[in-house]
C-alpha cells in the first residue's frame, strides 16, 4: 500500500512539474532554445503525505523555482523524518522536516544543517483511539498499547500529552508506526490509539466512525517545517541555498495569498481522505524565517529526548552550529532574527 501511495504521489509530481516548466516557458521565462541558462538539478526530498509541501509545490508548479534557475525534483516521503535521511543518505539534497528529527540528527552528531523554517501549524497534532479498547478520555491511555512514528514531533506530542494527564511515558507501550499504518494498525487492534498529526489523524478517526475518539493537542506543540539538508551540500552551494530561498518566498506568498488554488495543488497530491486539513487552512503560517523559537525549541526537545532516555546524558548541544543563517540573510535579511 504504501509502495502504491508513492507511485501514485510521484506520478502527481511528474505531472505538476511539467506544469509548472510549461508555465514558466509561456510566462516569459525562456527567450528559446539554447538562450537561456541551463537549470540547476536539485532533488528536494519532501513529506508530500503533510500540508506543509504547499510552498515546495508551488514553487515548482507555478515556475518559480524554474525563474531562479533551478530545476527541482521533489521526492516524495511519508514524513519528515524520512525524507530528511533521504538528503542525509545522499538520495536528495535537500529536505523538508520538522524539529524533532534535527535535533535528534545534531544530539547524534550527524552533520546536518537548517538554512529556514518556511511553514508552521499548531493545531495539526493530536491523538486518535478507539472507544472499545477503553480510550474514553485522555487519562484512560494509561496502559494502552499507542502507535506512534518514534523520533518525530508526534513522538514529543505524545510525550507532552501523558505528561498534562500526570502519565510517564512508562505507562503506555509505544509501537513504532509509520504514519501510513495508523489506519490499518488501530482497525486490527494492535494498537488502542495513535499519536499523529493531520491528516493522518482525521482520515483514521473517519475510518474507525463511532468508534473513534480524538484528543487535539493544539496547546502543546508548534510544528515548525524547515529546509535542511548534510551540512557539506548546504555549505557547498550557498548560490544554490540562495536561488531555493528565493523561489521558496514566492511559493509561500503562493500559499498564503491565493488559499484556494494552493489548497486544490496540494489536494491533488495529498489525496488523503480527509479534508480536516482544509478547515485548518486559515491557521497555517506561510512564511519564510530563521528564528531565536526554533533554538529554544530544539534546546528544550533535546532535555526531553535526555530525561526519556532517547539519547544519551550529555550537555544541550549549540544549534547555532546546525543552523546556516548567511543564505537567507542574503536573499532576505529582516527574516534571520536569530541570535547570531
Amino acid at each position: 500500500m504504501a509502495k502504491r501511495t508513492v507511485q501514485r504521489v510521484t506520478a502527481a509530481l511528474l505531472l505538476l512539474a511539467a506544469l509548472g516548466a510549461a508555465a514558466w516557458w509561456w510566462q516569459g521565462g525562456a527567450a528559446g532554445p539554447g538562450s537561456a541558462m541551463p537549470l540547476e538539478q536539485v532533488v528536494v526530498a519532501t513529506n508530500t503525505a503533510y500540508v506543509a509541501m504547499c510552498p515546495i509545490l508551488a514553487a515548482q508548479q507555478q515556475g518559480y523555482f524554474a525563474r531562479h534557475g533551478i530545476a527541482a525534483q521533489i521526492q516524495p516521503h511519508t514524513s519528515g523524518k524520512a525524507a530528511l535521511q533521504a538528503a542525509l543518505d545522499g538520495r536528495a539534497q535537500l529536505a523538508t522536516v520538522a524539529d524533532i528529527p534535527i535535533m535528534f540528527a545534531v544530539v547524534e552528531h550527524t552533520p546536518v544543517t537548517v538554512v529556514a523554517t518556511y511553514f508552521r501549524a499548531e493545531r495539526d497534532h493530536g491523538i486518535v483511539g478507539r472507544k472499545d479498547r477503553g480510550v474514553t478520555a485522555p487519562a484512560s491511555l494509561k496502559g494502552k498499547r499507542v502507535g506512534v512514528t518514534l523520533s518525530t514531533s508526534s513522538h514529543f506530542v505524545l510525550n507532552a500529552f501523558l505528561n498534562r494527564q500526570h502519565l510517564a511515558a512508562a505507562d503506555v507501550t509505544m509501537v513504532n508506526l509509520k504514519p501510513e499504518e495508523f489506519g490499518a494498525a488501530l482497525l486490527r487492534g494492535d494498537v488502542d490509539a495513535v499519536s499523529g498529526w493531520e491528516p493522518y489523524l482525521d482520515a483514521v478517526l473517519k475510518q474507525l466512525g463511532a468508534n473513534g475518539v480524538m484528543f487535539d493537542a493544539e496547546d502543546l506543540y508548534e510544528i515548525p517545517y524547515n529546509i535542511a539538508g548534510g551540512r557539506e551540500y548546504v555549505r557547498s552551494h550557498p548560490e544554490t541555498i540562495k536561488k531555493l530561498l528565493r523561489a521558496l518566498i514566492e511559493g509561500n506568498r503562493y500559499c498564503a495569498d491565493q488559499p484556494q488554488a494552493a489548497q486544490a495543488m496540494t489536494g491533488a497530491v495529498l489525496k488523503s481522505g480527509s479534508d480536516k486539513w482544509r478547515e485548518l487552512w486559515p491557521t497555517y503560517r506561510f512564511a519564510v524565517s530563521l528564528d531565536q523559537a526554533l533554538l529554544v525549541a530544539l534546546e528544550d526537545q533535546t532535555r526531553w529526548a535526555v530525561a526519556n532516555s532517547l539519547v544519551a546524558p550529555g550537555a544541550v548541544p549549540n544549534f547555532l552550529t546546525a543552523l546556516d543563517y548567511r543564505p537567507l540573510k542574503t536573499v532576505a535579511p529582516a527574516a534571520v532574527t536569530v541570535i547570531h
